[in-house]
This record gives structure tokens, sequence and C-alpha cells, in this order.
């Protein structure tokens, strides 16, 4: 897409939903944290079946500590990988009491060094929580933005690069949400729905379905 392309796209976008957020249900910054590190290969609806019956029991890294390894497995046992999960919720809950007072740090390095967070989970936490202009490219996201011609590349590093350079400062904010919603309901992987979307003549992809 030419970059005037790109800024129309996103005008669209903001037009159909103007204030667009998250679909992971939490009470706090810490709820978030642990939702996002759950949400590894796991669909966000699953991660809040599961979190309706977890976080009720440890709203907090005490709490959590407090429920151990097999008390998290327990209640997360729904969602893959819910054993290596339940480490690493433990973990991080004593490395934020341990190191940041039991809150949630907003430092990039800070969070990443956190077990089980990686460079997509901070980029959720500090676009979501704090407000900062990231973009956490997801499979939703890296799909769509390669078939799309939004911001085509190799890896998700690449493609996040390349969103940022590309997206007007106005729709930087929102822009991870959108997207993530657009690749999850429209830009569907197997089947997209190039019938009912809005960035149809913008779009570069020569595969569109009817």
């Amino acid at each position: 897409m030419r970059l005037a392309q790109v800024a129309e796209a996103f005008r669209r976008l903001r037009e159909a939903n103007p204030d667009p957020t998250t679909e992971l249900e939490y009470s706090s910054p810490y709820q978030l944290l642990v939702a996002v590190v759950l949400s590894a290969q796991a669909t966000d609806k699953g991660v809040n079946l599961a979190t309706r019956r977890l976080f009720p029991l440890a709203p907090t890294p005490e709490a959590m500590v407090d429920l151990g390894e097999e008390g998290i497995a327990e209640q997360i046992k729904t969602i893959g990988l819910y054993r290596n999960k339940a480490k690493h919720t433990l973990a991080l809950s004593r490395q934020l009491l341990e190191r940041h007072a039991g809150e949630v740090p907003r430092q990039r390095e800070a969070l990443e060094a956190l077990p089980g967070v990686g460079r997509k989970t901070a980029n959720v936490v500090l676009n979501t929580v704090f407000g900062e202009p990231t973009m956490a490219v997801d499979t939703h996201i890296f799909r769509l933005s390669n078939r799309t011609g939004l911001a085509p590349g190799k890896d998700v590093l690449e493609v996040e690069q390349r969103l940022l350079r590309r997206i007007p400062a106005e729709y930087k904010l929102n822009a991870h949400h959108w997207l993530i919603l657009h690749g999850r309901y429209v830009c569907t992987a197997r089947a997209p729905k190039c019938g009912a979307c809005s960035l149809r003549d913008l779009c570069q992809y020569r595969d569109k379905t009817d």
C-alpha cells in the first residue's frame, strides 16, 4: 500500500470503531499481564474462561503466590500449555513482588525480564495499560500486514518496525487493536471475508474472495 492508502485504511477502521480495546478480561495491570501470558497459543475466549476462575482466587501477585503452581494449574487447565503457563505465572508474580513492589513496571526491559514475557506481551501491556504507541504483532497482524501490503515483512519484528514507520501518528495508539480485530473477524486465515471488508479497494491481495 502507498502511505496515503495506509492513512485511509486507518481512517476507515477508526470511523467504524473509535475506541477499540483488547477482548481479554481484566481489572488491573497485573491481571492484564497474566492474561496476555496465558493467551500464547490460546484464544482470548478460552483465556477469559480460565481467568474467570483464576482471578477471583488470585487477583494480585501476593494471592497468586499463595495459590501456588498447582493451584494456578488447576484453574487454567482448560487452555493449552497450562502447566508451563502456571510456572510462568507464579514466577512472574514472585518477581513483581521482589523487584517491583508488586507493581507492573512501565519499562520494556523490566517487562521482558519477567518469566514468560516476550516482546509481544510487553508491547500489549505498554500499549493497553500505559498508553504507549507500541505494536504487538501476533499471527493476525503478521498475516494481515503481509497479505494486504500494509507492512510486509519476513518476521514479526520487521513487520512491527514497518508498521510503526508507516502508520500515521494519530492512529498509532489504537492501531494494534484495530488490526487484531480486523484480522480475527474479517481478514481471517483460511477464508478472508473480502466481500465484507471495508479495506477491499485498498488491499493488495490478489486472490480476493467474493
